[in-house]
């Protein structure tokens, strides 16, 4: 496994799964939203004061390859990277499977940021990159 800027345990729970028994697709993107939204807090930052200052970031692109599907019960862990890309935050996510270290899925999200009603030049990422994730 290659090394993360940050990372998160988590666990398939039983309604999260389709009628073959894994993971329903769509819980994947949820998964890596949670994630960044982990990310977030663990440097200070939280989504919904950021929308109180007037700050919105927006998924403007999601990209998310399957590799090997997670069952009930699996636990896994949520990892990502970030970079900017001019006015983008760009996430490169990956989930793997923690029994076997499968990888699950991998992903790349990126997203801008509105403020006060106008799309930025990605100011407050530069802000955000600057800050190291608490333990």
């Amino acid at each position: 496994m290659k090394e993360y800027h940050f990372q998160i345990e988590l666990k398939v729970r039983d309604y999260e799964c389709d009628l073959q028994g894994v993971v329903n697709n769509s819980n994947y993107q949820r998964y890596m939203e949670h994630t960044r939204h982990e990310y977030l807090e663990s440097v200070g930052e939280n989504f919904g004061a950021m929308h109180e200052r007037g700050i919105d970031a927006f998924v403007s692109r999601v990209d998310i390859k399957f590799k090997t599907s997670l069952r009930s019960g699996d636990r896994f862990l949520s990892c990502l990277n970030l970079r900017k890309d001019g006015p983008k935050l760009v996430f490169e996510q990956d989930i793997y499977r923690l029994s076997d270290g499968a990888l699950a899925t991998s992903g790349r999200v990126e997203s801008v940021v509105v403020a006060n009603g106008k799309l930025t030049r990605g100011e407050y990422f530069d802000r955000l990159l600057d800050k190291q994730p608490r333990s």
